[in-house]
């Protein structure tokens, strides 16, 4: 009876065998060690097995970036605002109002007769102020300048938006990739603790009771991980929403809110840089990154700035000018006691005043004007300088993801794979342990959720490079694929609906 009992044993260790390789098929049949050298791709797509067939709209890369743009305030504000700056500046290039002066002059007080002295007049005047020199003009000119740097800040706006929403979609992605790489690895497992149970029961081979303990260890580690993966998708989602949301409607539905934890299970397409920009990166070619650096909307903006400060030294230097005023009265007088007719009066003059006891405090606002202009092109060079670091670092990172893809693609993926296969087939053969193919299994379920990362990583790593070559046309590279083009126009057209 004994040797009846071993001989069941080669048959439970090649059905444990057949449920490994099943599932190994499940994950990736077709992409085979030694058939395909790259295998990143494919873990994307094992990845989405696991992911529920009921999610019938999952949010893409594309459509999340066109809501959170459209429904963004912040453009709303600065398109009101660039129209406000427009209008005051149609508003300055006006004189004052003409002033109007009505009055009895030289009324006798012994009989308050208006005939009774020929010095008593009724008189009408206007007089009207004119500004120091060009003044005017000037301010009218600085207004236009500062109301052209808003629609430069839209274009970072829109830039930055892109960056931050990009980088949560793609946590999402994260942990809703992970979540189901874990998932069908853990039906796996749940299959070897069942299958090891019923050995250790029936007393057939060598089965312990610490290879149950460690298949329910290694399931209880497995439901952590998604529950810990499952706080963090939900975080990510909950982020993203803030995006995405356009403040009148608080009230969001639970079936909204599980849509932008749901994301498209493919990977956007998130367009390279084009190889000069590479190859001055590569090079480290500062002079070249700074003329790319500085068509970015937020340097041009910054020199619209510049352009408005020193427009204002060219208003705080028509102080030095004076200001003249026109004035014009007419006086009006009653015919004499004896009805004789005395004549009307007309006058007419100028007045300026003569900057004779201000000169310091005119000086001290020319100089203050002209320290502002020199401090804001301090800033671009402050901005200028915090682009390039933050460009030479994120080009670093991506270089460094990219050879640890390729190691890898072509290295670690393939071992790890083989050492599970090694290590299952030697348990089979009653040459090794079964807490050595728990091991295997484990390492190759770190792989495939590292290679995942590493993917996500690249492409947040892309999205962030676009960024730095954004212009005022819009972006050096196609950032993205399809559905990703956003007209400024009838993005603020759509943001300008949504703020009323």
């Amino acid at each position: 009876m004994r040797f009846s009992k071993l001989g069941h044993l080669p048959a439970l260790k090649a059905m444990t065998v057949a449920v490994v390789l099943f599932n190994s098929a499940m994950l990736g049949f077709n992409a085979g060690a030694k058939e395909k050298p790259n295998q990143s791709a494919n873990i994307s797509a094992n990845a989405s097995f696991g992911i529920a067939a009921s999610n019938l709209h999952p949010l893409s890369l594309s459509q999340a970036l066109s809501i959170a743009i459209a429904v963004d305030p912040w453009l709303t504000r600065s398109a009101l605002r660039q129209k406000s700056m427009i209008d005051t500046s149609e508003a300055v290039d006006s004189l004052p109002n003409p002033v109007i002066s009505i009055g009895l002059a030289n009324l006798p007080t012994d009989g308050f007769a208006f005939d009774q002295e020929p010095m008593t007049q009724f008189k009408a005047g206007v007089t009207q102020q004119f500004p120091r020199g060009q003044s005017l003009d000037i301010q009218r000119q600085q207004l236009q300048e500062l109301a052209q740097q808003q629609p430069l800040l839209r274009q970072d706006r829109m830039a930055k938006t892109k960056v931050v929403v990009s980088s949560l979609w793609l946590e999402v992605y994260r942990a809703q990739q992970t979540i189901a790489l874990i998932e069908n690895d853990r039906a796996l497992f749940q299959q070897l603790a069942e299958i090891i149970q019923a050995t250790y029961s029936s007393a057939v081979g060598s089965v312990r009771q610490q290879d149950i303990l460690r298949a329910q260890l290694e399931l209880t580690r497995l439901d952590d991980r998604l529950n810990t993966l499952m706080s963090q998708k939900e975080e990510a989602g909950g982020q993203l929403l803030e995006w995405l949301s356009n403040g009148n409607d608080w009230q969001l539905s639970s079936a909204g809110f599980t849509q932008y934890q749901r994301v498209s299970p493919e990977l956007p397409f998130v367009a390279s840089l084009e190889p000069s920009m590479q190859i001055s990166l590569t090079g480290n070619e500062t002079q070249t990154l700074a003329q790319l650096l500085s068509v970015h909307p937020a340097i041009l903006a910054i020199e619209q700035r510049i352009d408005a400060g020193e427009t204002g030294v060219e208003l705080a230097k028509q102080l030095y000018k004076s200001q003249w005023g026109l004035n014009a009265s007419y006086a009006y007088r009653a015919d004499d006691q004896l009805g004789r007719s005395r004549a009307d009066f007309f006058s007419i003059g100028v007045s300026f005043d003569l900057p004779l006891f201000t000169q310091s405090s005119q000086d001290k606002k020319v100089s203050a004007a002209v320290r502002e202009a020199e401090a804001i092109k301090t800033d671009k060079l402050l901005a200028l300088r915090g682009l390039i670091s933050q460009l030479q670092s994120t080009w670093s990172r991506y270089q460094y993801l990219l050879k640890r893809q390729q190691i890898f693609d072509n290295n670690i993926l393939v071992q790890t794979r083989e050492q599970a296969e090694a290590s299952l087939t030697a348990y089979t053969n009653d040459d090794g342990d079964f807490s050595e193919v728990v091991r295997a299994r484990i390492d190759d379920l770190n792989v495939r959720i590292d290679v995942l990362n590493i993917q996500v990583d690249l492409l947040k790593a892309q999205v962030e490079l676009n960024y730095f070559f954004t212009t005022e046309q819009g972006s050096l590279t196609s950032s993205l694929g399809s559905g990703s083009g956003l007209d400024e126009i009838s993005i603020l057209t759509t943001a300008l609906k949504v703020g009323e």
